[in-house]
Parts: structure tokens; sequence; C-alpha cells
């Protein structure tokens, strides 16, 4: 679907992988090099029979919603892929590479109207 093709609606985010590298340590948590999860859309999931420890999963998980937007190629989320495990013992470290585009439509995704009241839209 092109550009023009595509409802008023219409956005895109990426699908993101998120996978456990070795950092300069040993690692001490519960995560395995080539560990990963994948993120599309809202919908986290794990290969079959794997874990991924929370408190790691809570270090990443405010950046992913920003990763998975376009971003000014001068921005640090462009280019910044790595993140270090929470755990200032563990020399885990967890890469986020975007995998794909996916096109969701804002009224698929909430009852809030695209202008509600009160909302001001930046200018262009």
């Amino acid at each position: 679907m092109s550009q023009t093709d595509q409802p008023a609606d219409a956005f895109v985010l990426y699908d993101l992988r998120v996978e456990v590298v070795k950092g300069d340590r040993p690692m001490v948590c519960n995560h395995k090099e080539g560990d990963f999860f994948t993120l599309s859309g809202e919908n986290l999931a794990l290969p079959p029979g794997q874990t991924f420890p929370i408190y790691s999963l809570a270090a990443l998980l405010p950046l992913l919603p920003a990763k998975q937007r376009e971003t000014h190629r001068n921005d640090w989320m462009t280019t910044d892929a790595e993140v270090a495990c929470p755990d200032p013992y563990c020399g885990g470290r967890f890469r986020i590479t975007r995998i794909g585009k996916r096109i969701f439509r804002h009224s698929e995704v909430t009852l809030v109207p695209l202008d509600p009241p009160g909302f001001r839209a930046e200018p262009a």
C-alpha cells in the first residue's frame, strides 16, 4: 500500500527485535546470549520455551515505544541500539533492532477521535 493509498488515519510503527548480546563482563542475570523477543504493535512475543527476566524487561519497556516510531536521523534514538542490563554487576546488553514496518489505523487502536475537544495540532 503506497502512502497515497493509505487511509487518512493511518500511521506506521516499526516491529522490533530485542536480543541479548554479550557485554564486556560476565552475565549474572537470567538471560542468555541470543535470547530475544519481538514486539509488533503492542504485542510482545517470546519463542516457545524461552523466558525473559522482568527486571530487564522493566528497563527496556520505556524505550520500546520510542524505537517503534519514526525518528529524525540525528536523534540518538535512531542510532543507539544497545541498552545495558539494569543489574550493575551484569555484563548483559540488549540490542534493539527495527525489523519491519507495520501500518496501523487510529480508528482500530483507540476510541478517542482524531481531533478530540481541546486538541491543538502542532503547526506544520
